[in-house]
């Protein structure tokens, strides 16, 4: 098992269902950063267009409870924001985007190094979790810009499905995510794949995973498929 000092909250979305903005993960969140004695998150808005409307909404949500929110995008330079934030905060939108912007503005690396030496808090959301792990290669979003690579930060050593959705659709003829899913695990260089419902969130603490929020999760491997409730340890992923 690799060591490492990394603390992250890898949300399925910032929205659920019945829940305004990050509701559903608000303690989970509060404790995650009071914990850790956060007052302030770097927010990176590069997953979509509009930065200042983005990061308002952010501000809006989280503000109340008691953190302020800065938008990355408003420092001249990028990488001085990583290495003088405690926390970072990476929200959803388009993933080939986000990591692209990511690569454009040499955060990649940097980040990683910064969350596995416990120097820097990860929060993430949708897109946002989506580049934390081994790779890209399972959002499910339209590839409407090319990353450099498709390779992510790389916290944990698998892939994440946000927003998965397990249904029996009887009168739908197209792809299930499941197909989606088994076709990427047929690759070569496939890893695990941990389909994160809505509502789901993984606590990474060091070399412990935990399934927290309000929904689970399903873990796609070659020829198989388990369901893991909310509290679930699924640490052995990190092996």
């Amino acid at each position: 098992m690799q060591q490492s000092c990394r603390q992250a909250l890898l949300l399925s979305s910032s929205n659920c269902h019945t829940y305004s903005l990050l509701e559903f993960a608000k303690n989970e969140i509060c404790s995650f950063l009071n914990r850790n004695d956060v007052k302030t998150l770097l927010f990176i808005p590069y997953a979509q267009n509009n930065y200042d409307t983005y990061t308002a909404r952010i501000k809006e949500a989280i503000g109340p409870w008691g953190y302020e929110v800065t938008g990355i995008h408003t420092y001249s330079n990028p990488v001085d924001a990583i290495n003088n934030a405690k926390a970072v905060f990476i929200g959803g939108g388009n993933t080939f985007l986000l990591l692209k912007k990511l690569y454009d503005n040499n955060l990649v690396e940097i980040i990683r190094q910064k969350v596995n030496d416990g120097s820097l808090l990860y929060m993430g959301s949708s897109a946002g979790t989506n580049v934390a792990t081994k790779s890209i290669h399972t959002t499910n979003d339209m590839p409407i810009i090319y990353p450099p690579s498709f390779d992510a930060i790389n916290l944990v050593p698998f892939n994440i499905n946000p927003h998965y959705i397990d249904m029996n659709m009887e009168t739908h003829m197209g792809e299930t995510r499941d197909q989606r899913i088994k076709e990427y695990l047929e690759m070569p260089y496939a890893c695990p794949v941990l389909g994160l419902k809505e509502g789901s969130i993984l606590h990474v603490n060091k070399n412990s995973l935990i399934i927290k929020g309000v929904a689970g999760a399903f873990l796609f491997q070659k020829e198989k498929k388990t369901e893991y409730p909310v509290g679930a340890d699924v640490s052995f992923l990190l092996n």
